[in-house]
């Protein structure tokens, strides 16, 4: 039997991560492809506003897999008082501000590799911060990290 012509299944996230997804969550997608097509490489849900407190775990966990991060974008607006560097197990990571939305953060490892992130906001529904994430890593995505926040229902990030 043929299932040519069967709607395309799109397959969210393991179901161990889907376990697993609660605030403070990273989810990137690590594997690399020859044309990069989307937009986003992963999605990020933070347990609060204060990046002081949250942006440490995320810098560290993303140095587990990709290695030294050395700079990070956000959007000054989104956060409570950004600052402009931080230290994380003992490397400086630099903080830019850029009016990117309170939706994206964008993390730079080494000059120039450069990675984007959707936030999912801290008030999201676990079932709704699941679907944006797997929607985020999806190497053939080109929906923009705010309209994946409205079409998943996780609603504004402020």
């Amino acid at each position: 039997m043929s299932d040519s012509g069967s709607p395309r299944v799109t397959r969210l996230l393991p179901d161990a991560v889907h376990r697993a997804v609660k605030p403070g969550t990273a989810v990137v997608r690590l594997q690399t492809t020859h044309e990069r097509r989307g937009v986003l490489d992963g999605a990020w849900w933070p347990r609060s506003r204060d990046i002081a407190a949250e942006l440490p775990v995320l810098i560290a966990a993303l140095t587990e897999y990709l290695g030294p991060i050395t700079r990070v974008g956000l959007d000054a607006t989104a956060w409570d008082a950004l600052p402009t560097r931080l230290v994380v197990d003992d490397r400086v990571v630099r903080i830019d501000s850029f009016p990117v939305g309170d939706d994206t953060v964008l993390v730079t490892r080494g000059d120039q590799d450069h990675f984007s992130l959707l936030v999912i906001p801290p008030h999201a529904t676990p079932e709704a911060a699941r679907a944006a994430m797997a929607e985020a890593v999806r190497a053939d995505n080109v929906t923009r990290a705010a309209q994946i926040l409205i079409d998943t229902g996780t609603g504004s990030t402020t």
